[in-house]
């Protein structure tokens, strides 16, 4: 019950003020419409020089890109000549890992975003808040998940469970300045935000949107998502960006409700490329300084991703690579994460998707001195939404994962640990016009 008592506290503060309409008026005064016959957004060409001040249609999680064409599943209206938005998620789901180490838990992934959009001279400024509840919604010590790592619990390093994320998510804010015709500088920030390191993060993902698990290499690609303390600048200079951060490099400790700041001893540096409406990719790379509580050593982070998406004429199908690696300086170590995420959108209603993951781990066994182990996960799943209105969507989903390891880890894990997960999703009704900000 307390699970769901905090969730739809969770979902009552994403309650729109007032019902979205079927076209919205943009900032710029023109109204966004999404033909999918033609694949475009009317009015919100990415090269159209009056549009040059506002924020890329490419725009992902923090400063990174996306497709422009991933639908909105989000909430937005106009007060006063501010554009305001709200969008997230809750999974309410049974969470069933295999083998010796595995658990059985209910538990609740959750997340909501508000967003406030103005004119600010020429350009225009960005405020963002993310919340999240599941510091009351987790399982001690967090989600269940065969082989993942990172982070603490009760000052322990966690192992085969995935930490909750933090009550402040993302506070920051992005100021957008046209510079010419196809340039313009930004400047993003925040005492909670996501530095110029890798690829949308996980949880804004289209190709990620119907899984609830967080992936296993997440520590390896997206893990800044949530840093205490940072600053970003950079420009897009037409289909290309460049940018650099300057953050706090600590993973959060185990206060999920506090903002620990910290010095910005960290940074990293990114290149983003989005040739289409369809397409976008990265190259980042950053220097983190001691990263994790329990390790003092610090490292260096790469990181390259691919994303397409396309609109069906009742559906979508987007799709994401991602390579990570990391270069742990003092031990001269460095391990890789591969990932290849996929969920097609068919019929309006029904959801397939799949996770494909390859990953180096080398602390599944934190009290010894072990080597790193290639693990895979394979998850396959599939959804149907109960519930399917302009406003919002209930969907009912089930996933099962397979896993491959060294035959040196039979013994704590089992000869072949099958996982799965049986989850209802709740979340904002998709606005049918593609991705705007």
């Amino acid at each position: 019950m307390k699970e769901i008592f905090f969730c739809l506290i969770l979902l009552a503060t994403l309650s729109p003020l007032s019902t979205a309409q079927e076209a919205h008026e943009h900032p710029s005064g023109v109204a966004a419409t999404f033909d999918p016959d033609h694949d475009s957004m009317l009015g919100m060409h990415m090269d159209m020089p009056e549009n040059s001040a506002l924020p890329s249609p490419h725009a992902g999680s923090g400063t990174a890109w996306q497709p422009a064409s991933v639908p909105a599943h989000e909430w937005m209206f106009m007060r006063g000549g501010w554009e305001l938005m709200a969008h997230g998620a809750i999974f309410l789901d049974y969470n069933q890992q295999g083998g010796p180490r595995g658990a059985g838990k209910a538990e609740s992934v959750n997340w909501g975003m508000l967003m406030e959009e103005h004119r600010l001279g020429p350009g225009t400024i960005l405020f963002r808040q993310m919340f999240s509840a599941e510091s009351l919604t987790s399982p001690h010590p967090g989600f269940p998940e065969l082989f993942q790592t990172g982070e603490t619990y009760h000052g322990q390093p966690l192992v085969d469970h995935q930490h909750p994320h933090n009550v402040f998510a993302e506070l920051s804010l992005l100021c957008t300045v046209p510079l010419a015709e196809k340039v313009t500088w930004e400047f993003y920030g925040g005492p909670a935000a996501e530095p110029a390191l890798g690829p949308v993060a996980y949880i804004h993902r289209a190709s990620a949107s119907e899984l609830p698990m967080a992936p296993l290499s997440h520590h390896l690609q997206d893990s800044t998502h949530t840093s205490f303390g940072v600053i970003t600048t950079g420009f897009g200079i037409d289909r290309v960006k460049l940018e650099a951060s300057a953050f706090n490099g600590r993973e959060p400790n185990e206060q999920r409700w506090s903002i620990q700041f910290a010095a910005l001893d960290s940074w990293s540096a990114r290149a983003s490329v989005a040739p289409s409406r369809n397409w976008s990719a990265q190259y980042s790379i950053g220097r983190l300084q001691h990263p994790e509580a329990f390790d003092s050593d610090s490292q260096w982070r790469q990181t390259a991703s691919a994303e397409y998406n396309r609109r069906l004429a009742r559906g979508n199908w987007a799709t994401c690579f991602t390579w990570g690696r990391v270069h742990k300086i003092a031990a001269g170590s460095k391990l890789n994460g591969y990932l290849l995420e996929s969920t097609l959108n068919f019929r309006e209603r029904n959801y397939a998707f799949t996770r494909l993951e390859l990953v180096d781990k080398d602390e599944l066994f934190p009290a010894a001195v072990h080597p790193a182990y290639r693990i895979g996960a394979y998850t396959l799943g599939g959804e149907r939404d109960l519930g399917h209105e302009h406003a919002w969507q209930l969907g009912l989903g089930a996933d099962v994962t397979f896993h491959s390891k060294p035959a040196a880890l039979d013994a704590a894990y089992g000869d072949r640990p099958v996982s799965f997960q049986i989850f209802l999703r709740l979340r904002p009704g998709n606005d049918q016009k593609g991705h705007n900000h």
